[in-house]
């Protein structure tokens, strides 16, 4: 009942903390969708470098989120960001890399030769064949990427407040240094529904984006 009537009370500062949240992980997906996307494509042309860039990938992944912080603390440092906002970003879009790299890698590499070959057939060109046949059929794949990407990121914010970001993560660090249930679970809470919303919306995008012929396939 005290959690509740906190938030109820707070409720504003929860909106900007919601904001702010949203703003980084917005903006360090966008980033890696770009760049995720078209490594991943890259890569779909040479298996050996594709092996070498998903370990990387992969390697990020394994870095705990503070420590990746603290090794861009000193190194954004050196342009005037050591900490805050920027930092949080681009810890968001190394995190978020692998599964956009590794599920439009997939993709690309799972459409059927015999598409290929008839797209050749009709005299289209790689970028042709890449933007009318291949992205289409891969889409609903990397999409999922993103979702997964987005839940990650999403967690991975709320401890991006102990580098001053902001975000809905300040509560929960509130709640514990101040031993205060009603901050932490009010954080918690606020997180898992962001991630919760966010999740069902993209999977609505997902099969929107899907063609009916993949739908009935599958």
């Amino acid at each position: 009942m005290e959690t509740i009537e906190f938030i109820i009370g707070n409720i504003s500062v929860i909106a900007q903390r919601t904001l702010e949240h949203v703003s980084m992980v917005g903006l360090a997906v966008s980033i890696a969708i770009v760049t995720g996307v078209s490594i991943g494509i890259l890569i779909a042309q040479n298996k050996h470098l594709a092996d070498r860039v998903l370990y990387v990938a992969a390697a990020i992944m394994t870095i705990p989120s503070i420590a990746l912080f603290g090794i861009l603390i000193p190194i954004l440092g050196l342009i005037g960001h050591g900490i805050g906002y920027v930092p949080a970003v681009v810890a968001l879009v190394l995190y978020a890399q692998l599964p956009i790299i590794r599920n439009t890698y997939t993709a690309i590499m799972n459409v059927d030769p015999a598409l290929r070959e008839a797209a050749r057939g009709m005299g289209m060109t790689t970028f042709q064949r890449l933007r009318e046949v291949e992205l289409p059929i891969a889409l609903p794949v990397i999409i999922n990427g993103v979702r997964n990407a987005i839940i990650l990121n999403i967690a991975v914010a709320a401890i991006a407040t102990y580098i001053g970001a902001g975000g809905l993560g300040t509560f929960i660090s509130r709640g514990i240094s101040q031993t205060d249930i009603r901050q932490l679970l009010t954080g918690a809470l606020a997180v898992s529904l962001l991630a919760i919303v966010v999740d069902c919306a993209l999977l609505a995008l997902q099969r929107a984006l899907t063609s009916p012929g993949l739908r009935a396939s599958s």
